[in-house]
C-alpha cells in the first residue's frame, strides 16, 4: 500500500518540512545577533566621542544655561554650539575672566567661574553630562559706532578721519553753507543724531553722535569753503582726493586736517589754470605706486599729469614757492630744475605692495647724525635716530634715495664717490641716512629767490598700513610730526 506525496507524509515531504523549520530558526538567531550588534555600535558611538556632540541625546542635558566674561553675558546657541560675547569697541580681550557659568543638573564643564581666557585666540568650553558631550566655541564681536560715508547736498563728499573722528567737507565758495543737507551711512545697527536728509547750518562745526548698543562716538563735521588762492596745497594725480590710493589719501587727509588753509589740488587743475597757486607757500606731493620706479622714463610714464603741470609749478618755485617731495615724488626735483646735474635718485625699489606688506620684526628708523638740530627733527629724534614705526607694522619699504660709492669701497656702482662729491655735483644737502649710509633725506635750499625743496625718500617714511591699527604703534605718529616740521621749516614758521 502506497501513500502519495500529497499527504505530506512521504520521506521527501518530511525532509522538506524539517529544512524549512531549521532555516526559520537560523534567521531568528541572525536577527537577534544583528540587533544586538547594532545596539552595541550605537552605544559605543554615543559614549566614546570626547570631541563631538552626540547625535543621540538620551535624557542628559548639556545646554549651558548662562555664560559671561568680565560680566558681559554671552548669547548661547545650543544648535550652532556657539557662545557670542558682545563687547565695546576696542575692548581688550587678552585676559577675560569667566564671571558666570550655569550648567544643567549633573553636568560638568572644562571651564569654571574665575578662569581667565585670552579671546584673541580660539577658546572652547566642553560640557559633559553622563555619556553625552557637547563643545561650544566662544566668540566675540564688537559694537561699532562709525560713520562710514558722509555727503552734503548729495555731491560734496566728506573726508573721514576715523582715528580722530573728524569729517572735513570742501564745498565751492558759491555754496550756502547755512543750508546744506547731510546724508551718511553708518555701521549696521547704529543710530546717528542729528538725522540726515534735512538742511542744516554748517557755518560752524557740527557734531554727529553715533550710538550702537555699548559703543558710541562723536564725529565733528567741518565744512571748508576754500578761498581761490590757497596758502598750502597737496597736489595729486587724481581729480579728487577720493581717487588717490590709500597711501596718498592718508597723507592728503592728514594735511587738510592739520595744515592751515590747505587744499587738495589735482595736477590737471594746475596745468589748466583752474588752481591759483599765486599765494601758495608750500606744495606737497607724496607719490606712491605699487611698482618700482627707478629711472626718469618710468617716473614720467607713471605721472603724466604731473609733467603737464611742471611748467606752472616751476614758475611758482622760481618765484619762491616751496615744495615737499616724498617717496617717488623726489624725482620731480629734476623737472623743476632744482638739481645741478638733473639726475634722479639712483637707489629705488618697491619692497612690498600695500596688499602684502612687510611686517616689521623690530622698530624701523633712519639716522640723522650731524643734523640733530635741524628744525625738521625737533621733538621726534632719539639720539641720532628717528623712529617711524614699531614692531608689527605693515610697510611697503618703498625707497627713492641716493647710493654712494664710498658705501662699497671700490665698487663702481653709483654716480658719486661720497657725500661731498654728491653735494658738489648734484647740489643737494644730505639730512638723513639709511643704515647702509645711503642718503634718504635731503634738501635743495632756497636760493636766489627760488623756494626750498625738501625731499624724503626713506623706506621708513610710510603713511598707510593695510589692516594694521596704527593708533597703537609707538612711533608711527613721528611720520606726521616729521611732515609738519618740514612744512613749517619750508614756510619759515
Amino acid at each position: 500500500m502506497y501513500r502519495t506525496a500529497a499527504t505530506g507524509n512521504s520521506p521527501a515531504g518530511m525532509e522538506t518540512s524539517f529544512y524549512l523549520q531549521k532555516q526559520k530558526r537560523m534567521k531568528s538567531i541572525l536577527n537577534i545577533f544583528n540587533l544586538s550588534f547594532l545596539t552595541a555600535i550605537l552605544l559605543l558611538a554615543t559614549g566614546c566621542s570626547d570631541d563631538n556632540s552626540s547625535a543621540l541625546r538620551l535624557n542628559e542635558d548639556t545646554a549651558i544655561k548662562s555664560f559671561a566674561l568680565d560680566n558681559y553675558s554671552g548669547a548661547i546657541d545650543p544648535q550652532k554650539e556657539t557662545i557670542t560675547i558682545t563687547l565695546p569697541e576696542d575692548y581688550d580681550m587678552a585676559a577675560m575672566t569667566v564671571t558666570d557659568i550655569q550648567l544643567p543638573a549633573g553636568a560638568e564643564a572644562t571651564l569654571k567661574q574665575g578662569d581667565v581666557l585670552n579671546l584673541n585666540m580660539t577658546q572652547t568650553v566642553k560640557v559633559a553630562n553622563g555619556n553625552v558631550f557637547q563643545q561650544y566655541v566662544i566668540q566675540t564681536r564688537y559694537d561699532e559706532a562709525r560713520i562710514l560715508t558722509f555727503q552734503l547736498n548729495d555731491m560734496y563728499s566728506g573726508i573721514i578721519d576715523q582715528q580722530n573722528q573728524n569729517i572735513l567737507v570742501q564745498v565751492p565758495a558759491s555754496a550756502d553753507i547755512t543750508k546744506l543737507v547731510p546724508t551718511y551711512t553708518a555701521t549696521e545697527g547704529a543710530i546717528v543724531a542729528p538725522a540726515g536728509g534735512t538742511a542744516m547750518d554748517f557755518s560752524r562745526p557740527v557734531d554727529f553722535i553715533v550710538s550702537n548698543n555699548m559703543a558710541s562716538a562723536v564725529y565733528t563735521v567741518k565744512v571748508l569753503t576754500p578761498a581761490g588762492k590757497p596758502a598750502a596745497v597737496y597736489a595729486g594725480l587724481a581729480s579728487t582726493i577720493e581717487g588717490l590710493n590709500p597711501e596718498e589719501k592718508e597723507a592728503a587727509t592728514w594735511m587738510l586736517f592739520n595744515v592751515k588753509d590747505a587744499q587738495y589740488v589735482s595736477f590737471s587743475d594746475i596745468a589748466s589754470g583752474n588752481a591759483d597757486l599765486s599765494e601758495c607757500k608750500v606744495l606737497w606731493w607724496h607719490f606712491h605706486a605699487d611698482a618700482t620706479i627707478d629711472d626718469m622714463n618710468k617716473f614720467e610714464t607713471a605721472a603724466p599729469a604731473a609733467l603737464s603741470a611742471a611748467d606752472a609749478i616751476k614758475t611758482r618755485y622760481e618765484q619762491g614757492m616751496n615744495l615737499l617731495l616724498t617717496r617717488y615724488a623726489t624725482f620731480y626735483a629734476v623737472n623743476l630744475g632744482a638739481s645741478k646735474d638733473n639726475k634722479n635718485p639712483n637707489n629705488c625699489w618697491l619692497g612690498h605692495t600695500e596688499a602684502e606688506p612687510e611686517i616689521t620684526a623690530e622698530p624701523w628708523s633712519f639716522f640723522i647724525q650731524g643734523h640733530e638740530n635741524h628744525p625738521a627733527y625737533q621733538g621726534i629724534h632719539e639720539g641720532n635716530a628717528v623712529y617711524t614705526c614699531g614692531k608689527g607694522y605693515g610697510i611697503t619699504n618703498t625707497t627713492a634715495q641716493w647710493h654712494l660709492r664710498s658705501q662699497d669701497g671700490a665698487n663702481p656702482w653709483g654716480d658719486y664717490n661720497d657725500e661731498a662729491d654728491w653735494s658738489r655735483k648734484h647740489g643737494g644737502q644730505a639730512l638723513g641716512y639709511g643704515g647702509d649710509g645711503a642718503i634718504v633725506v635731503w634738501e635743495y635750499p632756497a636760493d636766489g629767490g627760488k623756494g626750498g625743496v625738501f625731499c624724503i625718500g626713506s623706506g621708513c617714511y610710510d603713511w598707510y598700513s593695510e589692516g594694521i591699527d596704527t593708533s597703537k604703534d609707538p612711533y608711527h605718529g613721528n611720520v606726521a610730526k616729521f611732515t609738519k616740521n618740514a612744512i613749517d621749516y619750508l614756510t619759515g614758521k
